[in-house]
């Protein structure tokens, strides 16, 4: 038989259940001989009813040790023995709070009204007079309705904490999820930023590397002059200086990535005015590069400084990929815009004239994908076409000051 409970039943009986039982099983009994021991003093019982009250009394005793278990089972066992035993009186009021306690409220409901009708005339059928029939209904319904709300109340504050506890360990599980979201957002900022300086200064490296390496197999050959020493010296000091700046910036931007509280230090950002810098490294290594800033200083200084990083990880994202998929080829960059006008980061370069003709230099493929992420949470879009021997990256962006 099920209890029909909306509380759970715990898996088995704690140490603490068996305690509770076995006082509630000792008061019983002894109420109930106190009880019956009053009654018989005064006379009102004699014959078969005083032969059969103690051992229906010790019924309704024994089966409060299965009151968790089968709650209305022990209701309705209890039933007889309350209203024809006085001495079930004391366990009588465990049985009805119990069931109030773990039965459904309609459940609960039919079984009080069982008890009602049982126990009302219970006078009548004990002493075989119905003088005091009515001070016996009154303390029978006393009786029942004292202990059934008793029993509704531990009902109602069991639920509430239950109902606490499902909102606690949901506002936890909540919590977990956002840190998983956190921690996973914070990942993807972290790649993001290691992909937009590695992919830029790698380039570089790997641009000085093949000059180098081409020089030394064209002089080997007898194709072309011997490198000198100062050659080979400021390669090698030009190869140098980009590792440095590569170490550099990653160190900038976890120190960025592990700033508290959200805020980014303003030093350690590339500002748009940083453009010019990334346009004369490219030229360093002889990437033909034509840049138009044509945005004044003051309109600059008012951007809001996740624009700035915005639009120089464009910048940079369009010169790296020109370097690595059309080299030598000319790139031009382009920043037009102003307030009421938004934001708008051109990069064009020329493709190359037969495929297979770029350098083999290595890169995860999710460089535009990462940038289009970035641009959309900054409010913009991002766009990259190749048409008429021309691939265009352009990143439009709303005019947003600090």
């Amino acid at each position: 038989m099920t209890n029909g409970l909306d509380l759970a039943l715990p898996a088995g009986r704690t140490w603490r259940d068996w305690a509770v039982d076995a006082v509630l099983f000792c008061a019983a009994v002894f109420l109930g001989m106190v009880v019956l021991g009053v009654v018989e003093e005064q006379g009102e019982l004699s014959g078969r009813a005083a032969e059969l009250d103690p051992l229906l009394g010790l019924v309704a005793c024994l089966a409060l040790w299965w009151r968790r278990r089968f709650p209305l089972a022990v209701a309705l066992i209890g039933l007889p023995t309350v209203a024809l035993a006085t001495s079930a009186l004391p366990a009588g009021a465990v049985i009805v709070t119990n069931f109030a306690l773990r039965l459904r409220w309609r459940q609960a409901l039919l079984t009080l009204g069982a008890y009602v009708v049982c126990m009302v005339p219970s006078g009548l059928l004990l002493y075989g007079r119905g003088a005091d029939l009515l001070t016996d209904a009154v303390f029978c319904l006393a009786y029942l309705l004292t202990t059934f709300a008793w029993g509704h109340a531990l009902r109602s504050r069991r639920l509430l904490l239950q109902r606490l506890r499902a909102d606690a360990e949901r506002a936890r599980a909540e919590h977990e999820r956002r840190l998983a979201d956190a921690r996973r957002g914070e990942r993807q900022a972290i790649a993001r930023e290691m992909h937009d300086v590695l992919a830029h200064r790698i380039s570089l490296l790997s641009v000085h590397a093949g000059a180098l390496a081409y020089r030394t197999r064209q002089a080997q050959a007898g194709a072309g002059p011997a490198l000198d020493s100062v050659e080979v010296a400021e390669s090698a000091e030009v190869i140098r200086g980009n590792a440095h700046e590569a170490v550099e910036e990653l160190h900038e931007v976890l120190h960025l990535l592990r700033a508290e509280d959200g805020g980014e230090p303003v030093s350690l950002l590339p500002r748009i005015e940083d453009i010019g810098s990334l346009v004369a490294d490219a030229r360093a290594t002889g990437q033909p590069v034509d840049f138009r800033p044509e945005l004044t200083a003051d309109a600059v200084h008012e951007l809001r400084w996740q624009l700035h990083r915005t639009v120089y990880r464009v910048a940079q994202e369009g010169l790296t990929n020109a370097r690595k998929h059309a080299p030598g080829a000319p790139v031009s960059v382009c920043l037009t815009g102003g307030p009421g006008r938004g934001l708008t980061v051109e990069v064009r370069n020329e493709l190359p004239a037969a495929p297979g003709t770029a350098q083999a230099i290595p890169g995860t493929g999710a460089g535009l994908t990462g940038l289009a992420e970035r641009v959309r949470l900054d409010g913009g879009t991002l766009d990259h076409t190749a048409a008429d021997g021309t691939f265009t990256l352009c990143a439009r962006l709303p005019w947003s000051a600090r």
